[in-house]
């Protein structure tokens, strides 16, 4: 008998449900109704779903809710070289908020996303993004020497 279990690195059960996700978000970003929470889940996970490729795209998608996993992966990644500071930038030129309350938002909802991640899978999302991702996602930016 053949097996049919997905490989060990793809999850095919998000840990957690997408009001799971929202009531995480709402918590940490402190935002004070689900409403709230879930426009800014949106707009981030559009963004980022802007930014992640390859491998790394699908198993991290299959890691969400069905309903973000939806929102990330409906995005065409692009093609330029956006770094962190960038992406936060262009997020909130497209919603229309500072900068301050889009660094927020972004840490908000990329904190949860770094936890159903994982540190193995995280470590390669962020190996393929340019420079000052990992801040956004709660993680120290390691850079080496000169």
């Amino acid at each position: 008998m053949q097996s049919t279990t997905a490989p060990a690195s793809i999850t095919t059960e998000p840990a957690m449900t997408f009001g799971q996700l929202l009531e995480q978000v709402r918590y940490d970003g402190a935002y004070p109704t689900r409403e709230r929470a879930e426009d800014v889940v949106t707009a981030v996970l559009a963004a980022l779903g802007r930014r992640v490729t390859g491998e790394e795209r699908v198993e991290l998608a299959a890691r969400l809710p069905l309903e973000a996993r939806r929102i990330f992966a409906s995005q065409i990644p692009g093609t330029d070289s956006m770094t962190g500071w960038a992406f936060v930038r262009d997020l909130a030129a497209r919603t229309g908020g500072t900068l301050a309350t889009t660094r927020w938002d972004v840490g908000s909802v990329l904190g949860v996303v770094a936890r159903l991640a994982g540190p193995a899978l995280l470590d390669r999302v962020l190996a393929q993004l340019p420079s000052g991702y990992a801040i956004l996602f709660g993680r120290a930016e390691l850079t080496q020497a000169a």
